[in-house]
This record gives C-alpha cells, structure tokens and sequence, in this order.
C-alpha cells in the first residue's frame, strides 16, 4: 500500500493496536524468545562463515591511489585481514545506495584495526572522481580506484553484480579471498535499515510482510544522497 493514493491525495497510515501494558509485556516476552533465536541461527551461521576455504588471488592486482600506486597486498596496511567494498561509482552516476552503505561506515578504523583487520573501499572510476565525490560527501574512510585493472571484473562483476563486500586473508605476502556479498547482503553496517527494521513501519517498502494500512512504497525508491533529501 502506497502512502498515497493514485489522485495524489495523502491517506492517513495505520497504527499499531492499542493494549494494556501487561498484554503488551506478554506479546514482547514472546517476540524476544524468536529473537533470541535469531541471534542464536546468525552466530551459528558466522561459525560456517569462519570455516569457508579461501582462493589464492593470482592476478597482482595495482590501484590508483592518493598515495601512489599500491599492490592488493599493500592495501593490508601490514594486517592480516582485509575488507573491501565495492563501490558502483562511474564516471556521471552516484549510487544512492553504495552512498547510505558509505555514510554509514565508521569514522574510528582503530577497533577493526585491534583486530588485525584493514577496510578499504574500490570503484571502477577515476581517482579524481573519487577525490571529487569524498569531499562532497565528507567521507574519510580509504578509497582507492580499480581503474586500469581487472579487479571489478574478476571478482565482483563475476558474481553477477556491480557492488559488494569481499574479504581477504594475506599469509606470508600471498593474498586469499573468503568470503563475497552482494544484494542484501550488503546491508551489513547500514544501521539506518537496522533501525527502521525496530519500528512499527518498519522499512515501509512494498516487499515488507506489514499490516493492511501500514505506509509503503517501491523498495529503495525513497533513497536519495544525503545531501539531497
């Protein structure tokens, strides 16, 4: 259900029940046991994750940027762990949503960093526009260019999608990847679908299992740079 109808005039949403706060107590005890076990399916599904094998990256792999050219195994920064995010920036298109997965990383690299661990995010475009769109935004997190390399064409558009996450593992200077996501995949460290998803509304996109009434539109359609709401 759309928030508004198909003459343009607003409909008023719904809400949910009104209870007393002993049957509300009741329904949330219930709710929390399901989350519970949710909470409980993800640290068993991190546990397989942690067990996948890994792929030796043979490619030497070199990108542009603010620093010079650095090899794949440079972008460790001398940790053990690497993690990348793909970004679908080109030439004359910003993604809005690469750009909320952006607004969202941290400011302070130093906890990842306590655990051996380095981020670094890629794109298939020039370092200048890169340069361009960081001041824009202001972000500060590392990005570097694939431009002039097969990078996003061996591991992310191989997999059938322009953006993801890829993590890596480096031994004795040799580069292995482990693990690759996409999609929703990808909502990971985007807190705000995090939040959203603690509220009655919820996302309040058209795919969400909501109660009739509840406000919806086209998924990701209400997405814009955070400059431009």
């Amino acid at each position: 259900m759309s928030t508004s109808s198909d003459s343009g005039t607003a409909q008023a949403p719904a809400y949910p029940q009104v209870v007393t706060r002993t049957e509300w107590q009741h329904e949330r005890d219930v709710l929390l046991q399901a989350e519970k076990e949710l909470t409980r399916a993800r640290d068993a599904l991190n546990a397989r994750r942690r067990r996948l094998p890994m792929v030796r990256i043979e490619t030497e792999y070199v990108f542009n940027t603010p620093s010079g050219p650095l090899k794949l195994i440079d972008l460790f920064e001398g940790r053990d762990q690497l993690i990348i995010y793909h970004n679908m920036l080109t030439a004359n298109h910003i993604c809005p949503g690469c750009s909320q997965v952006s607004d969202h990383l941290m400011n302070h690299w130093e906890h990842l960093h306590a655990r051996r661990t380095s981020f670094v995010m890629t794109a298939h475009t020039s370092l200048e526009r890169i340069e361009a769109i960081k001041a824009r935004m202001g972000w500060t997190f590392p990005w570097v260019s694939c431009e002039g390399n097969s990078f996003h064409e061996d591991l992310v558009k191989a997999q059938n999608t322009p953006f993801g996450f890829l993590v890596f593992i480096q031994r004795g200077g040799d580069v292995f990847q482990t693990w690759f996501t996409a999609g929703r995949g990808a909502e990971t460290p985007t807190n705000t679908f995090t939040m959203l998803d603690l509220t009655p509304w919820g996302r309040q996109e058209n795919w969400e299992d909501s109660p009739a009434g509840w406000p919806q539109e086209p998924a990701y359609s209400w997405q814009r740079l955070h400059d431009e709401y």
